[in-house]
């Protein structure tokens, strides 16, 4: 049996961070009848007794059970508690994996994030903000790994003693606490979750919607027409509700989803997660990311460098930079996340500045004598300077989209962003929060891309983007 005290040596020991999606509470409300008879809750509240009472009118999954049960449970299932003393854990150790997993799911997460994009954009599409689908499966996921108790049951490699009531407040607390530690799951909050949505990629559409640039599939380039203030401002206010709601219902969606599969989920034995799984990670993030600047060196195919190739060169760095960013800054400001609201500002304006200079003429897109010629795309040579001048132009416009897509992409996060939003103490602290982080987003893009499209108007790339 595991005591407090143990579990709170494990957790200062291996502690890394306190970042907000690793460190919020659930974003699900219990009724009456989702209770032990006991009286603890399935979850913590956070947002009312009645939030989302209609949502649950009857529990998802039937999990009441006696502590005799439990014992001899666990009495027919031995295998789950370690059979001996588990050897000490190196923190430098601890540290080196987290930051692979962050590398590693911050590659996939922005591959995820561009393939999904790329699916949901099509001809006759009811929403042409790609990146609205994947805020929204960033959340589900999100939901998901917050709400879920039996993956990392085993914590630190100690089982809760049977008789701990898995929906007991107190063990639900100090299993909070030792999940947020574990590296596998700040990879897959932080590194997949935060890296398959995008702050800064929301708040560009958002600034399209404003000055009627948003790319329709439906419609060619002649096609696009002018409209009125007021169309505008409509337009702007449906992508900021769209994304918004989109991104708090995923995340609400993806904890109902571990509530009703809570029976099924297996739980990842810790000596597998520490002695295999940790060390297969050091080498696959750290491989993958050198992979892909060779890949970007000398590509397969040079159409790669733009669609994805310079976006996972750039993704690792940009995951990082929001790790570090909220260790340090989040616990600032108790009812502010500062940290993420940083990041994510910092991302959307190098967005912007990429943005401005992939459609100015000379830097990222062609210039005026040569409009209407189609290029083709550069060579491998063109990286050092020995190919022609459009080559150089294509590589230019393709490294800004790789900084875009890739660096601002996993800097800014969504999915983060409304754990937080549904986990502040106090409603009006959400509002302010939200409400400053859009405003603060979008205002930065008026003043950085609107200042280049209201004065000279955007150029077309001269790459695929």
């Amino acid at each position: 049996m595991v005591d407090d005290e143990k579990i709170e040596e494990v957790d200062e020991e291996h502690a890394v961070a306190p970042l907000s999606e690793i460190t919020a509470q659930r974003p699900v409300e219990p009724t009456d009848i989702q209770r032990r008879p006991g009286g603890a809750p399935l979850y913590d509240s956070h947002g009312g007794d009645n939030a989302i009472a209609e949502l649950v009118a009857e529990p998802p999954v039937d999990r009441v059970s006696s502590a005799q049960q439990e014992r001899e449970q666990e009495q027919q299932a031995p295998s789950r508690r370690p059979s001996s003393e588990l050897p000490p854990l190196s923190k430098l150790a601890t540290k080196l994996y987290t930051i692979s997993y962050l590398i590693f799911f911050a590659i996939f997460g922005t591959l995820a994030r561009l393939g999904l994009q790329a699916l949901t954009y099509y001809p006759g599409a009811p929403i042409v903000t790609g990146v609205l689908w994947a805020n929204f499966g960033g959340c589900v996921l999100m939901g998901f790994f917050i709400e879920d108790r039996n993956i990392f049951r085993e914590e630190w490699g100690h089982p809760p003693h049977p008789s701990d009531h898995s929906t007991d407040s107190a063990w639900v607390k100090k299993h909070k606490t030792v999940k947020k530690s574990i590296p596998l799951y700040i990879g897959l909050t932080t590194g997949f979750c935060g890296s398959f949505t995008s702050f800064s990629s929301f708040m560009r559409d958002a600034f399209l919607a404003l000055s009627n640039d948003l790319a329709d599939p439906s419609a060619s380039l002649s096609a696009m027409q002018g409209r009125n203030r007021g169309d505008s401002f409509m337009a702007v206010v449906a992508v900021l509700i769209f994304t918004v709601s989109f991104s708090i219902s995923g995340l609400y969606l993806g904890a109902h989803i571990a509530l009703a599969l809570d029976p099924w989920i297996p739980t990842v034995p810790f000596r597998i997660t520490r002695n295999i799984l940790d060390r297969v990670v050091v080498l696959l993030g750290w491989g993958c990311w050198l992979g892909a600047v060779f890949m970007s060196i000398w590509p397969p195919e040079n159409s790669w460098r733009g669609q994805a190739v310079f976006a996972i060169v750039f993704a690792p760095l940009g995951c990082l930079f929001r790790f570090y960013a909220s260790l340090l800054l989040n616990p600032r400001v108790p009812y502010f996340p500062l940290g993420t609201f940083v990041v994510n500002i910092i991302g959307t304006g190098i967005l912007g500045m990429c943005y401005d200079l992939q459609h100015v003429s000379g830097i990222g897109a062609s210039p005026p004598s040569f409009w209407g010629v189609v290029y083709p795309e550069p060579s491998r040579a063109s990286l050092f300077g020995g190919d022609s001048y459009i080559s150089s132009l294509v590589v230019s416009c393709q490294v800004l989209q790789g900084v875009m897509d890739g660096f601002c992409g996993c800097a800014t996060t969504v999915s983060t962003w409304a754990a937080e939003l549904t986990s502040l103490g106090r409603r009006r602290f959400a509002y302010i929060y939200g409400g400053v982080s859009m405003a603060a987003g979008l205002g930065l893009l008026v003043a950085v891309m609107g200042s280049v499209r209201w004065s000279r108007g955007f150029d077309s790339p001269i790459c695929t983007t």
